[in-house]
């Protein structure tokens, strides 16, 4: 009998510091990863570089020109602002459906996309300071004279992205959603009849007239309230987030922002 008990308390004493050890390496795990991501300022400064995931396809935010070289507004303030930090941006091109769950699975240290903040995100991700507002316009074909408000949408059909603001908005008033990669491609099925409207930034369908003025479209509203967008992190990224803040701030007050908002839409769009 004895034999047995010494048996199951060694037993026991083996499954006790088993158990403790995972836990342990499971803390030490979690541990290590909170200390990679509450020093990604320091690897990227030290390194020298910082990827920066973007679409690519979104005029004039970000985009590309005649000579093909990766541009627009978005992009021009990114650049400003990391090289005032000594930092080198490599932009790394994605559909912004995938673009967020490119930055969970790491493939970039942040997103500069037009991304709206909003309370959700604020939950999971790290946002800088606003860097533009904008509103959102309703976009119809030239000829519809049924939808003059959201409130017409319900039962018609929209066009936005997966992970959009907007979709939700549309979705919101009752419309049903067909995915689009891009404000672009919404307004080629617009055009063709295959859906009834869209919902995209005002500065882009303004930069979209002008390059293309003879789209047989048109805006029936305009959002009341302005939407304020920031750059993209993942959480924890607090140093890096309070070194772009100062960076916006600086570009701010030396009249550099200004500079870049009147080249791109000849206006204050921080306001």
């Amino acid at each position: 009998m004895k034999q047995k008990l010494v048996i199951l308390i060694t037993i026991l004493s083996i499954f006790l510091l088993s158990a403790c050890g995972t836990q342990n390496d499971n803390d030490g795990d979690k541990a290590s990863e909170n200390k990679k991501t509450a020093n990604l300022y320091e690897q990227i400064k030290e390194k020298g570089e910082i990827t920066i995931g973007t679409e690519g396809t979104y005029a004039p935010f970000t985009y590309h020109d005649e000579n093909d070289k990766l541009t627009g507004f978005d992009i021009e303030i990114a650049r400003e602002v990391f090289k005032r930090l000594d930092i080198e941006p490599k932009f790394i091109e994605a559909k912004w459906d995938g673009m967020i769950a490119g930055l969970d699975a790491k493939r970039y240290d942040m997103v500069a996309n037009e991304v709206a903040i909003r309370p959700d995100r604020l939950e999971k991700y790290d946002m800088s300071d606003p860097y533009i507002v904008s509103k959102a316009v309703l976009v119809v074909h030239e000829d519809n004279d049924e939808i003059k408000s959201l409130e017409d949408l319900k039962g018609k059909k929209v066009g936005q992205s997966l992970d959009s603001n907007y979709r939700k908005i549309a979705e919101d008033h009752g419309a049903t959603n067909t995915v689009v990669e891009g404000f672009n491609q919404a307004i080629d099925l617009l055009v063709s009849g295959r859906i009834d409207g869209t919902i995209n930034d005002s500065l882009s369908y303004l930069d979209l007239k002008k390059q293309r003025p003879d789209l047989p479209v048109k805006t029936v509203y305009e959002e009341e309230n302005a939407t304020s967008n920031g750059f993209l992190f993942r959480k924890g990224s607090d140093e890096l987030v309070e070194a772009v803040n100062g960076a916006l701030a600086d570009m701010k007050e030396d009249g550099t922002y200004l500079k870049i908002s009147e080249k791109w839409f000849g206006t204050d769009v921080s306001k």
